[in-house]
């Protein structure tokens, strides 16, 4: 039996989750992540503590099958935490967005982060002892941004999950928390238009776009010992734009 602690991560083929899984590694945790496909970076970190496997966030028996295959994976380490990360993101004024891509972003982005948790809990009950929960939510999810409703409301009610769920799980000495990452340099932000873009920076009193490197310490902070009394909150990493 393994003593690291096990870390489950969705997501992680890129972007921010990609550099949580990383600093989770370097860390000494053991994770398992999952990604419609692996992505070369990713590829580049396998090793005894990393699982991958396939996934479509959302789609209730392929989460099934990779949490089951996760946990079994990671069976002989003590199960510590959920990094709930997956996340897409679809722009259009809501009176002509597509009904399929509401469907996509609340599924994905919510539907999928319950469905993870609760296999995460339900492994919990059975495998007892403390543990953390940390739900990648959004500054949209608070603030609104104009043609993204859809992302906006599945972000607001992953930031509501996790003051509900934080009471729910509290008497299993497990903590909730969501993390709420402003504008950042990643793919997802990579759709604004130059103007957009220049106009968050001024906004912004640091100056810039943030990075995976601004929201990781903090995801790690409340993956860690030193935040087993915070739970039910969310930390927001934006640079000062909703300040």
């Amino acid at each position: 039996m393994s003593g690291k602690r096990h870390v489950i991560v969705t997501g992680g083929s890129r972007g921010l989750g990609l550099g949580i899984v990383e600093a989770l590694l370097a860390e000494g945790y053991r994770v398992s992540t999952c990604s419609r496909a692996p992505g070369e970076a990713l590829e580049r970190l396998a090793g005894p503590d990393l699982f991958w496997q396939p996934c479509r966030i959302g789609d209730g028996e392929a989460v099934r099958a990779f949490m089951d295959a996760a946990l079994d994976w990671g069976g002989g380490s003590p199960l510590w935490g959920l990094v709930n990360n997956a996340g897409i993101a679809r722009e259009g004024v809501l009176a002509t967005f597509p009904e399929i891509d509401v469907e996509e972003v609340i599924q994905v982005n919510l539907t999928g982060a319950i469905q993870v948790a609760r296999a995460f809990l339900r492994a919990k009950l059975v495998k007892r002892g403390p543990g953390r929960i940390v739900n990648i939510s959004s500054i949209i999810g608070q603030r609104g941004y104009n043609g993204l409703s859809a992302y906006s409301a599945s972000k607001a009610g992953l930031d509501g999950l996790t003051r509900a769920l934080a009471r729910e799980v509290g008497r299993l000495q497990v903590t909730v928390n969501s993390v709420a990452p402003g504008y950042l340099a990643t793919e997802m932000s990579g759709t604004l238009a130059d103007g957009q873009r220049d106009q968050i920076v001024r906004r912004t009193p640091l100056g810039r776009l943030g990075d995976v490197a601004d929201v990781v310490p903090v995801v790690r902070f409340l993956l860690g010992d030193g935040a087993g009394f915070v739970t039910g909150q969310t930390i927001v990493v934006d640079g000062g734009i909703t300040g």
